[in-house]
């Protein structure tokens, strides 16, 4: 029994790193489509491999043509985290193989220009934290402050005493705002983040684009749908993708989180005897989170009336313009098919919706997201 079972955990493990190396492998041909046609034409598929380092996150090696990534990043690390390490090493080279750098310094002018038309982040690598590391990393500085009064705030939103629980998230979300609107206005210097919410997939619903529009529109973050790989299809799909600063970016992936574990919770409770399909639950996803949008409309409006403060209202961060203006050069917009609705369903969401508040805030360990390892057992085996 004990060989059987080995072989089977060794099968598994063959196959999770056959999908990896897949994957790599058609990331690394998506990210290509940011170059100039003349650059990407002298880029060459190199070989990918997985194995254990202990001293870094991945590495190029020129004379193998190998993109090697470390076996701890890619097995325990999310996809976001595996693909930023990827593209910093397509950088390395990108500098070899095209500016002719095989004798210049690794991260030197050619290795910086390479990232700069990757959009690669040149720290990606070495000791650097990854990802998720930096985004939930807490340090005593003002802003990490500003953090901790939002959390006691959204903490005191869990209280059973309604008007106490909309009170306390209501200005929780005016400090949200004027944090930002002042640092924007006074052009403190700042860094963006990017991160993956939800899961690469062929197909979203129509929720997932509403949502996605409702934290661009009232958290501060840029959202974009990029291609992804998916493991389960072994395809490029889309996921939703959101930059802003670390602080933004972690807020925003925890309402997004909280958001659909509400909808998913009170679907069961709603469909309990009704016994509706899936494009029901989708009509009532998105009215609650109209519903919510609604909610956060008017307490924004009420803030800007009754505050002494700057005028609290939602305005473009200029540098956050630039920065994803650079990030994503071709974008192009698009509507979801819409499909038959029904107005009862959709009306039943939006009234929970208006009664949702945001509670607990943001946890000590930061965003939580499943690395691939963990969702390797509902594979099909090979």
């Amino acid at each position: 029994m004990s060989d059987i079972n080995a072989r089977h955990r060794n099968a598994l493990q063959q196959e999770l790193e056959r999908r990896i190396l897949h994957g790599l492998a058609l990331e690394w041909e998506t990210a290509l489509w940011v170059l100039e046609s003349t650059h990407r034409s002298r880029m060459h598929k190199p070989l990918f491999r997985i194995k254990p380092l202990t001293d870094r996150l991945g590495y190029w090696s020129a004379e193998r043509r190998e993109i090697c990534m470390s076996s701890a990043l890619v097995l325990h690390h999310t996809w976001d985290a595996v693909r930023e390490v990827l593209i910093h090493e397509m950088a390395h080279q990108f500098a070899h193989e095209v500016l002719g750098a095989a004798n210049a310094p690794a991260h030197g002018p050619q290795f910086q220009e390479a990232c700069h038309l990757l959009r690669a982040n040149p720290r990606a690598s070495g000791s650097y934290p990854t990802l998720h590391e930096r985004i939930s990393g807490n340090g005593q500085s003002e802003k990490d402050r500003i953090l901790l009064r939002i959390h006691k705030l959204l903490a005191l939103a869990e209280s059973k005493n309604r008007h106490e629980a909309e009170s306390a998230m209501t200005k929780a979300h005016h400090l949200i705002a004027k944090y930002n609107v002042d640092v924007i206005v006074h052009h403190q210097e700042r860094d963006f983040e990017s991160i993956f919410l939800g899961k690469p997939a062929l197909r979203h619903f129509r929720e997932d684009y509403h949502l996605a529009g409702l934290l661009q529109d009232f958290y501060f973050v840029f959202g974009l749908w990029v291609s992804a790989y998916v493991f389960e299809k072994e395809k490029m799909g889309r996921v939703l993708e959101i930059t802003g600063t670390a602080r933004n970016v972690q807020m925003a992936a925890y309402v997004y989180d909280f958001v659909r574990h509400f909808i998913d919770s009170q679907w069961i409770h709603y469909n309990r005897n009704r016994r509706f399909n899936r494009y029901r639950k989708t009509d009532f996803a998105v009215g609650i989170i109209e519903g919510f949008r609604s909610k956060l409309e008017r307490n924004s409006q009420t803030n800007r009336h009754a505050s002494t403060d700057r005028v609290l209202m939602k305005i473009e961060d200029p540098l956050l313009v630039a920065y994803t203006g650079h990030k994503y050069p071709h974008t192009k917009s698009f509507r979801p098919k819409a499909a038959g609705r029904d107005p009862a369903v959709a009306r039943d969401g939006r009234r929970i919706g208006r009664d949702l508040v945001i509670s607990k805030g943001i946890t000590e360990k930061g965003v939580s997201r499943k690395a691939l390892i963990e969702d390797s057992s509902k594979w099909t085996e090979p």
